[in-house]
């Protein structure tokens, strides 16, 4: 019988307000800084501006920098989908918590 299921997880909490650099996203997202340069150029994450010449990101753009990265590999969308794909999918989850207010 094998172990490996007897192993326990590991892992963070992360807090949305704190804000990442392009080299913690990319190390918790597994990918090459590039990539994230890509996805920024994309508009699938944007940039927290905080007035210095490092860019920061927000917990929200961990959040869907880990979906695209599962779109991409997993259903072989480009950057281009992907970020219509992740748009689209924020705009049903904002009209149904608008449908849940109304009753």
């Amino acid at each position: 019988m094998s172990t490996s299921g007897n192993q326990p997880l590991s892992g963070a909490i992360f807090e949305e307000s704190e804000l990442l650099t392009v080299a913690e996203l990319s190390r918790i997202c597994a990918v090459d800084e590039r990539h994230i340069v890509e996805l920024v150029d994309e508009g699938v994450i944007s940039i927290v501006e905080i007035g210095t010449t490092e860019w920061r990101f927000s917990g929200t753009a961990l959040r869907r920098t880990r979906l695209a990265l599962r779109l991409e590999r997993d259903l072989e969308i480009n950057l281009a989908g992907v970020a219509l794909a992740l748009d689209l999918m924020e705009e049903v989850e904002r009209l149904r918590r608008a449908l849940q207010e109304r009753s």
